[in-house]
């Protein structure tokens, strides 16, 4: 069952500076009779960390490849942290394509530190700085120093010239960033590019004037884009 919009809360709210974080979210069901409330949640590179209030389990949401419906059953709450694109590993310890299109228990990479984390959350007036906090105690250092240049290289030229133009081979470019993205260069630069579309059509852009200015080959190519990633037209998403 789809909850209505005005059931779901959805908020963001800044990252602190040098976390590695694009945000921090929350989203709360406030229960009544609208029943569960259903998100498609849409490929965008990043990876979550989400504790889920009514169970206190903290889980993983890797990098998705295509849709992921998100259920939220009536008095949920959820708590979470988004992490820029590629910066996600070295807090979870794992390359990012290890937690690909999955949504594994924080614990199982972290272990019975996860378990006293979303205990603690639970009893705090501010779950969201413990989750910062333990980000910033977990990190193991800097994420791959290719990741700045790979993104905005593919935001504007093919996977051959952007190996080229930072001195490593395809291969090794292909590496890199399924450990640091989670899937391959070719993949990113779709979602890259999807997720620029999406912005562009949510601030009025019109869709002809998007495909071109996102880099689509015309207006179908678009669409098919679109249902490619996110499983539903374009507008259906606005």
């Amino acid at each position: 069952m789809q909850g209505d919009v005005e059931e779901a809360r959805y908020r963001e709210f800044p990252a602190p500076e040098g976390t590695g974080l694009a945000c921090l979210w929350s989203h709360r069901h406030p229960g009544g009779a609208a029943g569960p409330f259903v998100q498609r949640v849409v490929p965008d590179g990043c990876v979550d960390l989400i504790w889920w209030g009514r169970s206190a389990e903290i889980t993983v949401a890797g990098p998705d490849t295509g849709p992921a419906p998100a259920r939220l059953e009536p008095g949920e709450r959820l708590v979470a942290v988004r992490f820029r694109p590629g910066a996600a590993p070295p807090v979870l310890g794992v390359p990012a394509d290890a937690v690909r299109d999955a949504r594994p228990a924080l614990r199982e990479l972290w272990g019975d530190a996860a378990s006293r984390l979303g205990e603690a959350m639970a009893a705090a007036a501010d779950p969201h700085a413990l989750l910062v906090e333990a980000v910033r105690a977990r990190s193991a250092g800097p994420p791959d120093p290719l990741v700045p240049a790979l993104l905005a290289g593919l935001e504007a030229g093919p996977v051959r010239a952007v190996a080229g133009a930072l001195g490593v081979s395809e291969r090794q470019l292909r590496r890199r960033a399924h450990a640091a993205f989670g899937y391959g260069p070719k993949t990113l630069q779709r979602v890259l590019r999807f997720q620029r579309a999406l912005g562009m059509a949510r601030s009025g852009v019109p869709l002809a004037e998007v495909a071109y200015a996102a880099g689509y080959a015309d207006q179908a190519h678009l669409a098919n884009e679109v249902r490619a990633l996110a499983g539903a037209p374009i507008r259906t998403l606005l």
